[in-house]
């Protein structure tokens, strides 16, 4: 059966979330003078994103708001309380950092004008449609997808089968004709292929083999595919176009 969409995650798979984050924290932190006392910048960078993803996961289970994960990332960072103007002010000096390192993958609009004529583009991401819509338009790409969805509005996340259906849905095509692509090895890699979609996870880093075990989708499709770049997708979707690479895993 052919696949006639892709859809696709955001942060990691089509934007440099981690370089842009490392870059943005590292400058606020440095202009919010919380680099004294001995505290380096990666030791500081990983308890950031370990709060975030803390506060995330709350924010997945339905125990906060988008708005109050934002507030309780900042007031456990700094160890104290803080208002809500308070902390939104924080966050707000934080944005500005993190926006100003914003980049799109090399690989990325090579991809897209490849595959442009052949499959048509959606977007699934776990954050909010407020935070990606913006993304997506700064980065220039936004018109390049025909759906966005986002967990926040949808009110399922990832790896939930529910999240990648309503992505289908709003294609209005079958599981089984639409290809996922994101960077996390279960949330998008295990969860699109047990939807039943056809998996590619995006592993940059290049991940050790166990990273994530076989899994076989709904419908009897085994994934996810793993590739190391972008440039070896249409390879994998059978598009009828010279960009492409062999797979270097396998």
């Amino acid at each position: 059966m052919s696949i006639d969409a892709v859809v696709w995650d955001i942060d990691d798979t089509l934007f440099d979330y981690t370089a842009a984050d490392r870059a943005g924290m590292r400058e606020h932190l440095a202009a919010e003078g919380l680099l004294d006392g001995g505290t380096t910048v990666e030791q500081a960078l990983a308890r950031w994103r370990e709060i975030t993803d803390a506060q995330w996961a709350r924010y997945a289970a339905g125990e906060t708001d988008w708005q109050g994960q934002r507030r309780d990332r900042v007031r456990v960072f700094l160890g104290r309380s803080l208002s809500d103007t308070e902390a939104d002010a924080w966050f707000d000096r934080y944005v500005a950092h993190y926006e100003g390192a914003w980049a799109l993958f090399p690989d990325v609009l090579p991809v897209l004008d490849a595959l442009v004529a052949s499959h048509r583009h959606a977007v699934l991401s776990n954050s909010s449609l407020l935070v990606q819509d913006r993304k997506l338009r700064v980065l220039g790409v936004h018109d390049r997808f025909e759906v966005i969805l986002c967990a926040a509005e949808l009110g399922v996340s990832k790896p939930a089968a529910a999240a990648f259906h309503a992505a289908c849905e709003a294609l209005g095509l079958p599981p089984h004709r639409v290809a996922y692509v994101g960077d996390h090895p279960e949330i998008d890699g295990r969860g699109a292929a047990d939807a039943g979609l056809l998996s590619v996870w995006i592993d940059r880093a290049g991940a050790p083999a166990t990273a994530v075990a076989p899994a076989v989708g709904a419908v009897g499709r085994t994934g996810p595919h793993r590739i190391g770049s972008l440039a070896e997708l249409p390879v994998i979707l059978g598009a009828d176009t010279r960009f492409g690479a062999p797979s270097t895993f396998g």
